[in-house]
């Protein structure tokens, strides 16, 4: 496994030198976005409406973050479950977002979308919350504040821990993982 420093928004040439199961951090601006999020996104495009942030060279990751403790700029800001996301993530893909954050595993279309666009799926550790929230250094909503904890949020970050799960050649790491764990426990040995 190796161990990338990455800054963001994305160059999709570095995206392509990425590997499933490679640990990155991730510098710089990021934004947030969950289902219902994403619903208006592809309703606005739909509608031939600008978007809220240039999806190009962007990075979304699926989640919606508990209200933020005196003194810092978000709550605990853990992944939310991604295939959620995906009746929408094909679209924003071809309009040139280059990453998305989240958990779980994606849908065939998605992947599709994925080695198509050269665009990379990483995934935040569940149950970390609190510690992904320590690299995020400031936020602020710019889109749907009506949708509360859902709302589009512009963050800034440093050194945001994740982990490649679909590079842009469509290797997944859930399905590679699983094969080489079960291998190691080849009842045949």
């Amino acid at each position: 496994m190796r161990q990338i420093r990455l800054d963001a928004p994305f160059d999709k040439e570095k995206l392509k030198e990425l590997r499933a199961g490679d640990s990155v951090l991730i510098t710089g601006t990021i934004y947030t976005a969950r289902d219902q999020a994403h619903k208006r996104l592809v309703e606005m495009l739909r509608r031939g409406e600008p978007l809220p942030f240039d999806i190009r060279g962007s990075i979304i990751y699926y989640v919606g973050p508990a209200p933020a403790r005196p003194g810092r700029p978000i709550g605990s800001a853990g992944p939310t479950t991604s295939y959620r996301m995906d009746p929408y993530a094909p679209e924003l893909l071809d309009l040139g977002q280059a990453g998305m954050i989240g958990k779980g595993p994606r849908s065939a279309a998605v992947k599709e979308a994925i080695v198509r666009n050269g665009a990379v799926y990483f995934a935040a550790i569940g149950g970390a919350a609190a510690l992904i929230a320590r690299s995020i250094v400031s936020a602020e909503v710019i889109a749907f504040e009506d949708l509360g904890a859902e709302a589009i949020r512009k963050l800034e970050v440093r050194d945001l821990p994740v982990t490649v799960v679909i590079d842009a050649a469509g290797r997944d790491q859930y399905r590679v993982g699983r094969e080489e764990y079960l291998k190691s426990i080849d009842i045949r040995k």
